[in-house]
């Protein structure tokens, strides 16, 4: 399936006229061994009540379980990746978490719940974004929505601009077991074309976002799903979807679904507007 996979990518984008010089993968899609869950590579230590928008998503189906992050962008309205949604029959809601699995509220939805976009794609990546509906939340200082970006910044490309990523993902390409506690980091994105020189511009379209990797830091397993807020204004702008097959200490661009290309869609599907 990956062979299949790989193939797909390498004709879609020799089509498209910009080849890759990396595979991207989900990074719940990274090798089994070291685990799946972890945090962010030499990310910096959260402090309670620092993300109260960041939640912990642990998914569950009939062939085993998985971690993701994600964001409440209303208090009935969790934002995440379609990657982790994909094939889950349901999903535990931890809220309010600094420690991954001591949240000040947990909830428990099922499929039933999820609104995964209907043209999300495996193979090109493309469109990696979902909704997931709980049942409501009273916000306080640890639990509360981040804002979504504006319509009047969907042209900007937020090149240059820095941004910060949360969660509980991997610290090292070979770490061996989770964190218990929630990680961050602020990064610098790039422009849409230094990333499609890595990625090809089939994955690497205008409805991405890539962020720069330097310092072995980056986003990695058990962030997928996890938000990219703007430093300057603390809004969501990204949803964490790829990093480099290579590694994610490989200082390959990481890359996320560009929330501004989904607010449409966001509002016909929860309700919630930008």
């Amino acid at each position: 399936m990956k062979v299949l996979v790989v193939l797909a990518l390498a004709i879609a984008t020799v089509s498209a006229g910009v080849l890759p010089n990396s595979v991207p993968v989900h990074p719940r899609d990274l090798p089994a061994v070291p685990s799946i869950e972890g945090r962010i590579t030499n990310g910096k230590t959260a402090s309670e009540g620092q993300f109260p928008y960041q939640v912990g998503l642990s998914f569950s189906s009939s062939s085993g379980g998985w971690w993701c992050g994600g964001s409440i962008i209303d208090n009935q309205w969790v934002l995440t990746a379609a990657h982790c949604t994909s094939g889950a029959s349901s999903v535990t809601i931890y809220f309010g978490a600094l420690q991954r699995t001591s949240a000040k509220l947990t909830q428990t939805v099922s499929s039933s719940s999820f609104k995964q976009h209907t043209s999300y794609n495996s193979a090109t990546l493309a469109n990696d974004i979902s909704l997931i509906k709980t049942p409501t939340v009273s916000f306080t200082a640890y639990i509360n929505k981040i804002q979504l970006p504006a319509v009047a910044s969907s042209y900007s490309t937020y090149a240059g601009q820095k941004a910060i990523a949360s969660g509980w993902g991997k610290t090292s390409d070979s770490a061996s077991g989770v964190t218990n506690v929630l990680q961050y980091q602020s990064f610098d994105v790039v422009s849409v074309a230094t990333c499609q020189s890595t990625y090809g511009s089939t994955v690497a379209s205008s409805k991405v976002i890539c962020i720069a990797t330097p310092n072995q830091s980056s986003t990695c397993q058990g962030d997928s799903g996890g938000p990219l807020a703007l430093e300057s204004n603390g809004r969501l702008i990204g949803v964490t979807s790829f990093v480099s097959s290579a590694g994610c200490q490989s200082g390959l661009p990481s890359g996320f679904t560009r929330v501004t290309s989904y607010l449409d869609w966001i509002k016909t599907n929860s309700g919630v507007s930008y």
